[in-house]
């Protein structure tokens, strides 16, 4: 088994089984090298997806560029800010196809399932509802927990973590989800809100989710390494950036209760190795393939939310036990 890459074939009440699709190739994150002094440049905060544009994180690099860096420097990444915003455009538009619906009704007593996040949780970039990252949990929880699904998104692209009380508060005050799947993050970095600032509004979410009686799934912010057109050194510290964010979500989460599911363990090594079937055409969000990918990365701790499973692989985390990896 691949360590680094585990995905669940099926969902039992044992530990899952896995498939790894490279066959013996190497999956990972090469060293993100030639960063050179550009290795102790932070950002200010925190990652969500659509707007976390090369563009983006380019202009927040020269933004929060410390102030005795070189001025060679800062024009290096101007113009790479510029390269970026050339190269990036808004091919896919700023609406995800629309994935909700009930799914399976055959199967009978239904699953209330609610998305929440940025556009990687809406599903920009999959050309077919199904294939959204919603439309393809409902189906993974449909087939291993033998029940319907009603999903619910009310994740808008281009959302920072602070809008996740503004997607909240579009639901009915009724309205109980049984699990709820959070993934935001990468436009907190590329805007430079502070990573407290990122983890305060996701606890807060949390803890509204949770007084609604929903059991919660936190995907981490991905790794922003993963976008090869980005050039050095901004593709280096956006990974920097992107992890800590991450590490500090997994945190937080973990503190109010919610399962955490690690993207950049689970599945950023495919978005590595195999970017051109993972990423859609803007070269930046998922592809169908990566959005079936992502989906089935994080299902194992879905079910677990929901009592399907008890055992969750690597790069999986329970409140209180540490998860594994």
């Amino acid at each position: 088994m691949c360590r680094s890459c585990p995905h669940p074939v099926r969902a039992t009440g044992r530990a899952h089984e896995y498939d790894d699709p490279t066959r013996g190739r190497q999956l990972g994150p090469p060293p993100p090298g030639g960063a050179g002094p550009f290795t102790s440049v932070w950002f200010k905060g925190g990652v969500s997806s659509n707007h976390l544009t090369r563009a983006g994180v380019a202009l927040a690099v020269v933004s929060g560029l410390a102030g005795g860096t070189a001025y060679g420097a800062r024009e290096l990444l101007q113009r790479q800010a510029a390269q970026a915003r050339r190269a990036i455009g808004k091919p896919l538009g700023e609406v995800a196809p629309s994935a909700d619906r009930h799914y399976k009704k055959k199967y009978g007593e239904p699953v209330d399932l609610l998305v929440l996040g940025d556009s990687i949780a809406a599903g920009l970039g999959a050309e077919k509802p199904k294939h959204t990252l919603g439309g393809r949990l409902a189906n993974g929880i449909a087939k291993h927990a033998g029940r319907s699904v009603r999903l619910r998104t009310a994740a808008v692209v281009g959302s920072e973590s602070s809008m996740l009380a503004e997607q909240l508060a579009s639901l009915p005050s009724s309205y109980r989800p049984d699990v709820a799947v959070i993934v935001v993050g990468g436009n907190d970095v590329t805007h430079r809100v502070p990573v407290s600032e990122s983890v305060r509004h996701l606890a807060e979410a949390i803890d509204e989710l949770r007084a609604r009686g929903a059991q919660v799934v936190v995907g981490t912010c991905p790794d922003l390494g993963a976008l090869r057109p980005v050039p050095q050194p901004l593709r280096a510290l956006g990974s920097r950036a992107s992890r800590q964010l991450a590490a500090a979500q997994r945190t937080a989460a973990l503190r109010h209760g919610a399962r955490v599911v690690s993207l950049s363990h689970v599945v950023g090594p495919f978005f590595y190795t195999f970017p051109e079937e993972m990423f859609s055409l803007d070269r930046f969000h998922p592809s169908a393939h990566g959005y079936k990918r992502t989906a089935k990365a994080m299902l194992p701790s879905v079910l677990a939310a929901l009592g399907v499973v008890q055992a969750v692989p690597f790069g999986h985390h329970a409140p209180g036990v540490g998860g594994s990896g």
